[in-house]
């Protein structure tokens, strides 16, 4: 790769990493929140540098000046660059046949650089969903010392984090009789027929340290694999210890099933808003 496409590759990184970053939100499928200053700083760094092979070395396509626009000075660096040519040439005839190629160019794999930054320009790729989900180890949630009251509403919105801890830590048994509110998105359930997991990936830097959050749904049959949906249900008692217990099913029993849009941030396990 010459030294004009890597330019031309700079700034096209800089202005794909810029678009998803301060255009828009895209950038929330693959780190947190927290990340967005350092994607813009990087971002800004790789467009000065770009600019500033593109003035030295010019950019793919550009025109380029004839030898008769050349000047005096630049006449002479020529003449220069000629005799240094024909050194390195003796140079490299005195050890041997030569290596085939210009050592300003890489290696022609370098060209694949371009896949990953025309594809956040023209189509970004997704979260991460119920695949990575089903490969995942699931509920490692924080350990509670005291939980708040459940919130008045009827159904209570919860975080699935949330349903969790109070499933298998609430000595009080808060979730008792009362319906609930969660949001996720569906992961098909293979070990048991008639069910499938409601989910929700958390991150603490970016996806490719992801830890899913599952909850189990009967009652209801299954959307298709990664659409986000708003479940309102009870506790699932079967199949598992008593309610408030390291060994209570993470469970729930569906009353409603309904389709809702993908949130902005995917990895962000929020208490949904009531409808």
């Amino acid at each position: 790769m010459r030294r004009h496409v890597q330019a031309a590759l700079l700034l096209l990184t800089g202005s794909a990493v810029l678009h998803i970053s301060v255009l828009s939100q895209v950038y929330l499928r693959y780190v947190k929140e927290g990340l967005r200053p350092f994607l813009v700083a990087s971002a800004v760094l790789l467009l000065l540098l770009g600019v500033v092979g593109a003035v030295r070395d010019g950019l793919p396509f550009a025109p380029r000046r004839t030898a008769g626009e050349e000047t005096d000075d630049e006449r002479t660096d020529d003449g220069q660059a000629a005799d240094d040519e024909r050194t390195a040439d003796e140079h490299q005839h005195g050890h041997g046949h030569g290596h085939g190629h210009g050592h300003d160019s890489g290696p022609r794999v370098a060209w694949l650089l371009f896949l990953p930054v025309l594809a956040l320009l023209l189509y970004a790729p997704p979260a991460l969903g119920s695949y990575t989900a089903a490969r995942e180890t699931d509920n490692a949630v924080a350990r509670v010392a005291e939980f708040d009251p459940l919130p008045e509403a009827d159904p209570a919105p919860l975080a699935l984090s949330g349903f969790i801890a109070r499933v298998q830590q609430d000595r009080d048994r808060s979730l008792a009789g009362r319906t609930v509110l969660m949001t996720g998105f569906v992961t098909p359930a293979k070990d048991r027929a008639g069910t499938w997991y409601l989910t929700r990936l958390v991150v603490s830097c970016c996806a490719a340290d992801s830890r899913s959050l599952r909850v189990r749904v009967h009652g209801a049959p299954a959307p298709p694999a990664d659409t986000w949906v708003t479940v309102t249900g009870t506790w699932h008692p079967g199949g598992g210890g008593a309610l408030g217990t390291s060994t209570a099913p993470v469970a729930i029993d569906a009353r409603t099933v309904r389709r809702v849009a993908e949130p902005v941030n995917p990895y962000q396990d929020t208490t949904p808003l009531l409808p």
